[in-house]
């Protein structure tokens, strides 16, 4: 090969690595930073683009899609000394590729550390019930918390969710056994609720049982006392007609004594007249 074939083989090698080194196909999604001899340049679009070789080389390649950033399960003491395990995903985009590449070393790294911190501070401040029952005003003060920062860094803070937020496999046993303390608690002093309840129901039955059973007496000495008034008033001075229905109930309790699988002997008075005015007492001696 002559050297004349050499040169113009060596030219055309060498047009064509600067042609592929000035021509630049910037996917849909990215933005690529250009930078000129070290110093920042400009930023390439999506499309087709043109930089001069060998002064301007692509420095950084940014996804300028939304990004999905993991924050890795972290211990958080709340204001009550317990601790409980949380962990949260936040949603990011890049907006201005420049400062996210020159505002920090690693943007995604940097936002992920300032979540966790942030997330620390947030649960620090609440108690144990609080902290498990509020995820979303922990949300929305995250969000407000690293919003000012990540738009220094080229950032917008899409939405910061958290993904699990729970006590320590420790705590969540003594909770455990906290909560079964109370339920025994509770079931204890139900217990005694009702054993007062029932006394107290009991003690109210006895006293109107007593209070029916006293009024039933004296409405019964009452309906008596009536009934002798009555058959006195009836009677009169004549006692024959009160002694023959004395006498026929006399005789009638005696037939059912004798009547009964128990009565071996039936003692009978002698003289049964005067039996029945002994039961009457004076006015039957007067008649």
């Amino acid at each position: 090969m002559s050297n004349a074939m050499t040169v113009v083989l060596a030219i055309l090698v060498f047009v064509a690595v600067t042609i592929a080194k000035g021509v630049r196909i910037v996917p849909q999604g990215e933005e690529w930073i250009v930078e000129r001899l070290g110093k920042y340049f400009g930023t390439l679009k999506p499309g087709l683009n043109i930089i001069i070789p060998y002064l301007d080389k692509v420095a950084y390649k940014l996804v300028t899609k939304d990004i999905i950033l993991d924050v890795q399960e972290q211990e958080v003491i709340t204001r009550d000394n317990a601790v409980i395990l949380t962990n949260a995903i936040a949603f990011l985009k890049v907006t201005d590729p420049v400062k996210a590449v020159y505002g920090v070393t690693d943007f995604s790294e940097a936002i992920r550390n300032m979540i966790m911190t942030t997330l620390r501070s947030i649960i620090g401040e609440m108690e144990l019930d609080e902290a498990l029952s509020s995820r979303d005003k922990i949300k929305a003060r995250l969000r407000e918390s690293i919003a000012d920062e990540a738009v220094d860094w080229g950032l917008t803070v899409k939405s910061v969710e958290i993904q699990d937020i729970k006590p320590s496999p420790s705590m969540q046993k003594a909770m455990e056994q906290q909560a079964s303390a109370e339920r025994e608690r509770k079931a204890v002093v139900t217990r005694a609720e009702g054993a007062k309840q029932a006394a107290i129901l009991e003690a109210e039955a006895r006293l109107e049982a007593s209070k029916r059973d006293a009024n039933a007496r004296v409405m019964l000495a009452e309906a008596s006392a009536e009934a002798i008034r009555r058959v006195a008033s009836a009677v009169g001075s004549d006692t024959t007609p009160m002694l023959y229905m004395l006498g026929e109930k006399y005789i009638a309790s005696l037939e059912r004594m004798g009547s009964t699988d128990n009565a071996k002997v039936v003692v009978l008075p002698a003289d049964l007249q005067e039996a029945v005015r002994g039961l009457f007492g004076g006015k039957a001696g007067k008649g």
